[in-house]
């Protein structure tokens, strides 16, 4: 069964009666008109109603978890986000043009479409979507107070926090998604091992710019598929682990273009067909052929509205106890790839959005258990000595 609650809200947000079970609100009718220079102002608008779960987010991990969620019969409330982090509702994946790894679908399908599934799937459950981006979340208050960008105000027992994380990509000429060269999702990606297996980029030679250990573990998927790949690193040592490089370099079709840059992806206005490569040091161009590009300069994990309020890792993520969805904080719960810097695929993150859900409802369940109370025996009254007669003959 859900928990519910009602809050009356001041004007700060919190509760008006110090913590105790809510005072029950009067009524329109019972409430006084307050006059201001000769008008009535109207009473103050209800307080919005408390929800089990609010789930922050749009992805994989976020419509998995309302759709378990919904079937526990939580009647979730989930923020999709409007260009949260510049991306649309639905996350990286409607970045991505053709989606052949998520079970169910052996002739593949688009990013947008499987988002739209995804969404429409929530939906049918029973779970209500609202198209505003979270701006900010209390965590010091029970129930969590949410807020959101266009100034709305939510409040929840629970929260799933599965609001992803951004690829970066570099400001480089014909790598953009609008104008006549703009190659994004065209033979530019920020994730080899989604896009990286396509048809496109099949013997054709390819490039990955970056020096870690993702970029070198990306030139190694690649160079399973491509012709040759290029690693486009700045600096002219590799910041990758002693291992990966040795991996890498020891490759026969991989190659590192050291103190270089990428200055422009060139095309037939369809396709990606090559990049421009500048030496740093000299500045010298020389253009190569390119039929894909990838970006692989690192993720930033979308959790700034959190305002520090959940333990976080050096890089931003959201840690949460092992082999669990629980962050620090008791009812709050983080799934897909907010907290996962390794995997940042869509059936992971669809995984854990399911975690998230199901200890979200042994949460729950947690909540609603109030102690019994003993019932009160009366005894009759009885004198001093009566009682020194009954009491036991050790304090312990």
């Amino acid at each position: 069964m859900a928990v519910s609650a009602v809050v009356n809200v001041a004007a700060d947000g919190a509760t008006t009666n110090g913590g105790e079970a809510p005072l029950p609100a009067p009524s329109l009718e019972d409430a006084p008109a307050v006059e201001l220079e000769g008008s009535a102002l109207p009473p103050s608008t209800p307080p919005t109603p408390v929800r089990d779960v609010i789930i922050i987010g749009s992805g994989p991990a976020a419509h998995t978890a309302a759709i378990y969620a919904a079937r526990a019969e939580r009647q979730p409330l989930m923020f999709e986000g409007m260009l949260a982090a510049g991306v649309a509702a639905g996350g990286q994946l409607t970045t991505t043009t053709e989606v052949e790894n998520f079970p169910g679908f052996p002739g593949g399908l688009s990013g947008p479409d499987l988002t739209d599934r995804f969404r429409a799937h929530s939906i049918a459950a029973g779970t209500e979507i609202i198209t505003e981006t979270v701006s900010a979340v209390d965590l010091a208050v029970r129930p969590f107070k949410v807020s959101t960008e266009w100034g709305g105000t939510y409040f929840a027992h629970s929260l799933i926090i599965a609001t992803g994380a951004t690829a970066r990509r570099l400001d480089i000429p014909g790598t953009g998604e609008t104008g006549p060269e703009a190659y994004w999702q065209q033979g530019v990606s920020a994730c080899a091992v989604c896009d990286g297996a396509a048809p496109t980029f099949r013997d054709k030679p390819l490039a990955v710019i970056g020096g870690g250990d993702t970029a070198m573990e990306e030139a190694l998927f690649l160079a399973k598929y491509g012709s040759s790949v290029t690693v486009v690193h700045r600096r002219d040592e590799l910041r990758a682990s002693k291992v990966m490089q040795r991996r890498a370099l020891a490759h026969p079709k991989i190659r590192v273009a050291y103190s270089a840059g990428v200055a422009a992806a060139k095309g037939d206005g369809s396709l990606l067909k090559t990049i421009v490569l500048k030496d740093l040091k000299s500045g010298a161009t020389t253009e190569q052929p390119c039929n894909g590009l990838f970006f692989a300069v690192g993720h930033v994990p979308n959790t700034t509205f959190l305002g520090g309020q959940v333990t976080l890792d050096a890089d931003g993520y959201i840690l949460t106890k092992p082999g669990t969805t629980r962050t620090s904080v008791d009812g709050v719960f983080a799934a897909g790839d907010v907290q996962d810097k390794q995997w940042r695929q869509a059936v992971t993150a669809a995984g854990s959005g399911c975690m998230a859900a199901m200890e979200l409802e042994h949460f729950m369940a947690t909540l609603g258990e109030q102690p019994e109370e003993e019932p009160v025996q009366e005894l009759p009254v009885q004198s001093e000595a009566t009682l020194h007669t009954l009491a036991p003959a050790h304090g312990h």
